[in-house]
């Protein structure tokens, strides 16, 4: 398979004409342990899973009804066979992917702490994503885009740097919105300073920015990321705007005319990896393409919105888009592995739309009345639990063995390879064998 290799067949339904979000970077292997809370020497296993932020955004969209694709390296080599394959199976338009038969496809291994946050450490000097060359560029699909999306980790080395500059420049010259998600990841950096530079230097080209409250305190020196006259500093004069997510807390936005906060869902984190992808998906779709404004109803395309400075009458609708991606972020977080969107069971556009409409207002971290199944399930279990109770005592009763009496005389726990004999009230002796253990 050459460089110019890609996955696609006769069941392809995407079209190269028709990816309303380009998202441009990194897609990689990420390996989680089996359980959270432990070190990466301590993880007994680990699970494999699709990542990198720029795919996981791609992967989002189209699971939320939207049409994207994917621009990026991977290696020529079974990780890289097995992403691209994810990504047909998504329906992401995989045309602008290439593969490198010199290099592999990156690695990172991430360990879940007690609190749902992780940590990362990377495999990839050099891996095939930072490899990509402006020569390589599907300028095609990038300027026929609506949006098009990117991070910073693509900024790090050339020759991916150049090509990233590159397709951003074709990008806004054709009119193309840029969205930007810094996503942070020292560790990938030379250093501290290098990152803070190159991260911010194509802030001033973005559109629209997501960037999140440890990033702010990253690249304003340690400011205060609660202060609003600090992110205000990040504002640059062609910014349309600004998101700063804030977990659990939900985002806040920043638009020349407006700004404000919209609350989060209250949830059980399980796993972080992913949340803000997720959010950037969500907010994708539902600004820069269309907005759910009730259950299985499309309607007020508000790209226009956005190809200039943005009104105050826009501001409500742009907080029901935020509600909208913090439910994608929020429902993400309840599951284990940053590719949880790509299994059958992710967050789906009715069920975020369901969810984002239940933190609308001071009830917001309100988790809501229990669904109805819920309560069927509960009805469920009880059953199933006391059944067997029932069944064993008629079973004894029937045999002139009292239930009562094998809780007293059969100590817990006990296993017999051969049946016990008993002697019943009467004196007759029965026989029964245990099997198991009992409760």
């Amino acid at each position: 398979m050459s460089g110019f290799a890609r996955v696609s067949g006769e069941g392809d339904s995407f079209d190269s004409s028709n990816s309303d979000v380009v998202c441009f970077g990194e897609m990689l292997i990420d390996f989680v342990p089996t359980v959270s809370g432990v070190s990466l020497a301590e993880a007994p296993a680990f699970k494999k899973a699709p990542g990198g932020a720029p795919a996981n955004v791609a992967v989002g969209i189209a699971r939320l009804g939207g049409s994207s694709a994917f621009v990026g390296k991977v290696g020529e080599d079974e990780f890289g066979y097995m992403l691209a394959n994810i990504l047909k199976e998504n329906n992401v338009n995989s045309e602008g992917m290439r593969f490198d038969p010199g290099a592999r496809t990156a690695l990172a291994f991430v360990t879940l702490r007690n609190d749902g946050e992780r940590e990362f450490m990377f495999y990839r000097n050099p891996s095939a994503d930072m490899l990509l060359q402006e020569s390589e560029l599907d300028f095609d699909i990038i300027t026929k885009a609506k949006i098009f999306h990117y991070g910073s980790i693509s900024l790090i080395t050339d020759p991916c740097k150049s090509a990233h500059i590159a397709a951003s420049k074709a990008a806004k010259e054709a009119g193309v919105l840029l969205s930007y998600d810094p996503n942070l990841r020292l560790p990938l950096w030379p250093s501290a300073e290098s990152a803070r530079e190159g991260i911010l230097s194509v802030w001033d080209t973005a559109d629209i920015i997501k960037i999140s409250e440890e990033e702010i305190s990253f690249l304003t020196n340690g400011e205060d990321p609660y202060d609003d006259a600090v992110v205000r500093k990040l504002f640059h004069p062609n910014l349309k705007l600004l998101l700063v997510t804030e977990g659990a807390d939900g985002c806040r936005y920043y638009s020349k005319g407006f700004s404000g906060r919209v609350g989060g869902l209250q949830v059980n984190a399980v796993d972080t990896t992913g949340a803000g992808d997720a959010f950037v998906g969500g907010i994708s779709i539902s600004t820069g393409l269309r907005l759910f404004t009730a259950p299985g109803t499309i309607s007020a395309n508000i790209l226009a919105s956005f190809s200039g400075p943005l009104a105050l009458r826009d501001e409500e609708r742009l907080r029901e888009a935020l509600r909208f991606a913090n439910a994608c972020g929020a429902l993400t977080v309840t599951e284990r592995g940053p590719s949880r969107h790509c299994r059958r069971g992710r967050p789906s556009s009715a069920r975020c739309s369901a969810e984002s409409r239940r933190a609308v207002g001071p009830a917001a971290p309100c988790r809501g009345k229990r669904h109805p199944d819920h309560l069927k399930s509960r009805i469920f279990l009880s059953i199933s639990l006391f059944l067997p109770f029932i069944l064993f005592h008629i079973f004894f009763l029937r045999n002139q063995t009292p239930f009562y009496g094998i809780l007293v005389k059969i100590p817990r726990h006990a296993a017999f390879t051969s049946p016990p004999r008993r002697v019943s009230p009467s004196g007759d002796t029965c026989s029964f064998k245990l099997r198991g253990r009992l409760w």
